[in-house]
């Protein structure tokens, strides 16, 4: 029932919508159309003044046929990372990639397309549903923006899919959670070549720590790297302040505790042996140290009702399907920590966030088949 044509068709025009992060005022206002088109009640919301965005997430709400089936939630997003200006996709039979000087945007607009066709499907063949809520965020490519400041009171579902993620055949259920971390080094500035004695160096401390800490793959559950130094002001004085971005993730609490506790040892101990006295006074390198939660974890039981609903769908059509951890973050972790419990289904990305990369119709026709049997079978379903 679902028709590849049209998917097809309005996956190419989205793509070539421009809408990197922040500024996807744009495809909000397209797709706003295009639910309104098909009898949704939509509005846009205020998270693009909070995130300063030029655009808030676009809620669209499309009322039961069946009235006892639970409501379910869609969702995807509609910021893409840079390059992502004036795209010009390239057809060549199945496979849709760029044309090598941008990437595609199948992140998330594979997911967009996909719950737009699934949708007006179902509204042409009379298919009986539930209460659909169709969420599209913006910022979620620079930390779940939009998926965080949403207000969930406003949507009835209590369960949903996201289609953003890359294997066509997985869906992903477990997700770590994230830590986000800024260690503001203080040393001591001084003349690099009259007298570099008098100075402590922050990019010598940060180094120190950095040095001695585990990063990268820690263990099966763990990650943690240091992306971002910023600091120095000229070749020849010794910089008084340096600042390092890091992150770690885990699916474990305790190990994601320990792994952060661990990053601060390393540069408080660092600071701590960098002293000097000048003119009778004790100078010593210090470090303001930050760390928040980028976002929680993401644990969907093998059991629950949205993972039964896919994988029953997927198996109606005769389609392999697993669930799988991953060991990046989406809007499922910030919908699961507001209480909506969601899965993320694979679209058939690939080379995501490159400028190779490139999309196969075949993936997004499966899950688009899938998407749209899980609905169905959900309207035979009543309320928990």
């Amino acid at each position: 029932m679902i028709r590849r044509d049209r998917l097809q068709a309005l996956l190419l025009e989205l793509i070539q919508i421009d809408s990197v992060s922040y500024r996807e005022r744009e495809i909000a206002l397209r797709l706003k159309r295009e639910l309104e088109s098909m009898g949704g009640q939509t509005l846009i919301d205020d998270a693009g003044e909070k995130v300063g965005g030029n655009v808030g997430n676009l809620i669209a709400r499309f009322p039961a046929t069946a009235s006892a089936a639970p409501p379910l939630l869609l969702s995807a997003h509609m910021d893409t990372v840079a390059p992502g200006e004036r795209v010009r996709p390239v057809v060549e039979g199945d496979i849709i990639r760029s044309d090598g000087t941008t990437v595609l945007g199948g992140d998330d607009k594979s997911g967009l397309a996909i719950i737009c066709e699934v949708v007006r499907s179902l509204a042409e063949h009379d298919i009986p549903r539930g209460t659909l809520e169709v969420v599209f965020t913006i910022g979620e490519e620079v930390g779940l923006a939009g998926a965080k400041t949403l207000d969930t009171s406003q949507l009835k579902a209590r369960c949903g899919l996201v289609l953003d993620s890359e294997d066509a055949g997985c869906l992903i259920t477990r997700a770590p959670a994230a830590d986000r971390m800024e260690f503001l080094v203080n040393g001591l500035e001084a003349h690099a070549g009259v007298c570099p004695e008098q100075g402590i160096s922050a990019i010598q401390i940060a180094s120190q720590a950095i040095a001695r800490m585990r990063l990268g793959r820690i263990d099966h559950e763990t990650t943690a790297n240091v992306g971002i130094i910023q600091g120095g002001l000229a070749t020849n004085i010794i910089p008084q302040k340096v600042l390092v971005k890091a992150e770690a993730r885990s699916h474990d609490e305790g190990k994601l505790l320990a792994q952060g506790t661990h990053m601060r040892r390393c540069f408080d101990e660092a600071a701590a042996a960098a002293q000097l006295e000048l003119n009778g006074v004790r100078h010593t390198g210090r470090v303001e140290a930050r760390i928040q939660r980028n976002y929680p974890m993401m644990a969907v039981p093998d059991g629950s009702r949205i993972v039964r609903l896919v994988m029953d769908a997927a198996q109606n059509l005769g389609y392999q399907l697993k669930t799988m951890p991953t060991g990046g973050g989406c809007d499922a972790n910030i919908f699961n920590g507001k209480g909506i419990e969601s899965a993320n289904l694979g679209t058939g990305m690939h080379a995501i966030h490159t400028l190779k990369e490139w999309l196969d119709m075949q993936d997004l026709h499966r899950a688009a088949e899938i998407v749209f049997e899980m609905v169905r079978l959900n309207a035979g379903q009543g309320g928990d």
